[in-house]
């Protein structure tokens, strides 16, 4: 079993930054891979950016390439999302997520999911 639990969204104006973290527990957690997600109202949740357990592949959706980075500290056991250039395409609900296959988890298909941390963006 892995839990997994986000902080760090908020309200921020287009333009802006923030960082979003998951702190991750539960047996064997630092062998999943893990990514994130966000789902906009009225949309359907889609893929944002995944990193595999050792580190050695990352993906990005085409949207946020460039702006958002996804990175891990296993030590810590916590994910994060470095978020910029934000704009308001950008408000969502981002859900951490955590599977054993990265490819899997960039197709959506997660084992483990974390409750949701809305991020805002105003234009």
């Amino acid at each position: 079993q892995v839990q997994l639990v986000e902080s760090g969204g908020g309200l921020v104006q287009a333009g802006g930054s923030l960082r979003l973290s998951c702190a991750v527990s539960g047996r064997t957690s630092s062998t999943y891979a893990m990514g994130w997600f966000r789902q906009a109202p009225g949309k359907e949740r889609e893929f944002v950016a995944a990193k595999s357990w050792a580190g050695g592949l990352t993906y990005y959706a085409d949207s946020v390439k460039g702006r958002f980075t996804i990175s891990r500290d296993i030590a810590k056991n916590t994910v994060y999302l470095q978020m910029n250039s934000l704009g308001p395409e950008d408000t969502a609900v981002y859900y951490c997520a955590a599977e054993t296959s990265i490819m899997h988890l960039r197709d959506g298909s997660v084992a483990y999911w974390g409750q949701g941390t809305q991020v805002t963006v105003s234009s």
